[in-house]
């Protein structure tokens, strides 16, 4: 028999009590919504059986950060490392109530005597036949069957090393960016978008695999040059260092950048900056020569012309123009 939403939320509740700070739902609700994001962060003295968190009639993605885990069904094993992801698709589950013949084959583990860092996106067969019914020509074989309602054994994929992308997101995942009253919807909205990063194939793999091969690496270089942008914005590297942070000419860099971006590195570091600036600003504990200064910016005339471009008002009345502030003027 099929355990409820709050019976199996207790259950898992139970399952990660003797570890601290282990598991943390971010958002969802498995039955109701289709969909739940959780947060997984412990060191563990023994082996958990790790198959007893799982959802019945679920696909399950899992982002592994540290650590390692392995979940075998019938036969077939994925087994994940540091900094890789796969997902594996649960038909049925195993119940505290079923006698050890009656059980499917399935055996979930993480060792113990390691930390252990992962993020599980839990996906509802209802939620995935929802959003993913006309799209079945392009998906994973396996989702295609979900889609299509056979029987089904239970399924592991491959495993696949984590992109600088997949690193974001799920940073992104944790700390939502929104108001609380807006989370159902932004958390349903990665929902799709993990779907549509993990669960398609290309139509003719064989024939689009070095173009889809070379767009990844383009995507990865961009990504990291974001990232090396946003933890330099006071002293920014150059170009030419960029170039060879990422393994390619900084001319090579500029174009892939701006194509897909939609605007050059210079102009992304300027909104960046800007971006950080204002949010400085909006704390009331820096005023504008400060955020100028931390962020990068040496002529306050240079600032403000770029600040009020961007955001629409000089940054000496931007706080009292930010929702939620009080009208704090300028110190500066």
């Amino acid at each position: 028999m099929r355990k409820s939403e709050d019976e199996h939320s207790t259950y898992e509740s139970r399952l990660w009590a003797n570890f601290t700070q282990a598991w943390r739902p971010l958002f969802g609700k498995f039955d109701s919504l289709g969909f739940s994001f959780e947060w997984h962060e412990f060191e563990n003295k023994r082996a958990l059986d790790w198959e007893k968190s799982f959802h019945p009639q679920s696909l399950e993605i899992c982002l592994n950060l540290e650590g390692s885990g392995s979940i075998e069904i019938n036969g077939n094993k994925l087994s994940l490392k540091e900094r890789t992801f796969g997902f594996y698709v649960v038909d049925t589950i195993q119940s505290e109530n079923r006698s050890q013949e009656s059980r499917p084959p399935i055996k979930a583990t993480r060792p113990g005597f390691q930390k252990h860092r992962f993020l599980t996106i839990e996906l509802s067969f209802d939620f995935l036949k929802t959003h993913l019914d006309g799209h079945k020509k392009d998906l994973n074989p396996v989702v295609n069957e979900i889609i299509e309602g056979r029987k089904l054994t239970s399924f592991v994929s491959k495993c696949e090393r984590l992109a600088t992308r997949h690193q974001k997101l799920l940073d992104t995942l944790k700390s939502p960016p929104v108001y609380a009253a807006a989370q159902e919807l932004w958390y349903k909205s990665k929902a799709l978008e993990v779907m549509s990063e993990f669960l398609f194939m290309a139509p003719d793999e064989s024939r689009t695999l070095f173009c889809i091969r070379q767009q990844k690496i383009a995507q990865e270089r961009v990504e990291k040059v974001k990232i090396l942008l946003e933890e330099n914005l006071a002293e920014p590297p150059t170009l030419e260092q960029l170039g060879k942070s990422v393994g390619c000419s900084h001319y090579y860099l500029s174009r892939t950048f701006s194509k897909e971006v939609g605007m050059t590195i210079s102009q992304y570091l300027r909104q960046i900056r800007i971006e950080k600036a204002a949010n400085l600003l909006k704390t009331g504990k820096f005023n504008v020569t400060e955020a100028a200064l931390e962020v990068g910016y040496n002529s306050l005339s240079h600032f403000s012309h770029a600040f009020q471009k961007q955001i629409g008002c000089c940054p000496g009345l931007y706080p009292m123009n930010s929702p939620g502030q009080n009208n704090s003027k300028d110190r500066s």
